[in-house]
């Protein structure tokens, strides 16, 4: 059971709605920015919750706003994009704390390409970002695995030999310069292919708001652009221009899209349930 203040702001947002959500403060101030693909479902989640920062929102909270994308992607890109540029203060620290490490590629003196997690350098551009070291080397695990590398290569086995994994056999030797170098760096050229957005021109269609709409979001030689909303029957090609809102390009729009995409390249591949 919630007070009665707080199911009457529920009590504002229909059932169903995907998009990004405003929690308000005193002098219609914004205090937190969060998405979900039912609003109403979190808000419910967001004021029964009891831990110390739920409480603290909840306490301050006089209303509800929301934004319909009808679709996840667009609500994800536009809650990025809301939250740099208000700053709420629940939001902070999550803000902090998202991205603090990211995987890199370099070339060790031997001339294979090795893939490392550090933390997020100013200067240059991570392959992949994660909120921890271990969530990054969780995923280096696996696509070491995936594409045959080596653990040595990538920092994940110190050893002055072949690593664990040649021993085993899943590994083909490139850690004691057994594997031809070309050959190696073929597979971690492929799984930098694989994760990055494509250099051309790409466009993601989604569901819209309603029946009759569709979403779409641009991606133009590997850059995004904006997203925008279009008649099912609209002519897209010929209109995209005046349909797409323009938005900054950064990192994080950068990894919102790839892990889309990723998903939709699983899902893809998945087998068909009768």
């Amino acid at each position: 059971m919630l007070p009665d203040n707080l199911s009457k702001i529920i009590d504002t947002v229909p059932s169903g709605i995907t998009g990004v959500y405003f929690l308000m403060g005193d002098h219609d101030r914004i205090i937190y920015i969060g998405k979900s693909n039912d609003i109403r479902k979190r808000l419910y989640q967001h004021f029964s919750d009891t831990t110390r920062k739920s409480i603290r929102i909840q306490s301050q909270i006089v209303s509800v706003r929301y934004e319909n994308t009808g679709n996840e992607l667009i609500a994800l890109l536009r809650e990025s994009e809301l939250i740099k540029a208000y700053t709420p203060i629940f939001n902070r620290a999550q803000r902090r704390s998202l991205f603090m490490w990211g995987l890199y590629q370099e070339e060790d003196e031997n001339g294979y390409w090795g893939l490392k997690v550090k933390k997020i350098l100013k200067d240059s551009r991570e392959i992949m970002s994660f909120s921890s070291k271990s969530e990054g080397r969780e995923y280096l695990f696996r696509i070491t695995d995936r594409y045959r590398l080596c653990q040595k290569i990538n920092g994940l086995y110190p050893t002055k030999g072949s690593c664990f994994q040649y021993a085993l056999k899943t590994c083909n030797g490139a850690c004691i310069q057994k594997e031809e170098v070309d050959t190696y760096n073929s597979r971690v050229k492929q799984y930098l292919e694989d994760v990055s957005l494509p250099c051309e021109d790409q466009i993601i269609i989604l569901e819209g708001r309603n029946e009759d709409e569709r979403g779409v979001v641009l991606v133009e030689n590997g850059i995004y652009r904006g997203f925008g909303f279009f008649h099912r029957d609209q002519d897209l090609e010929k209109d995209i221009k005046s349909i797409i809102q323009p938005k900054t390009d950064n990192r994080d729009t950068q990894r919102l899209i790839r892990s889309y995409l990723r998903k939709q390249h699983r899902s893809a591949q998945s087998p068909k349930l009768p």
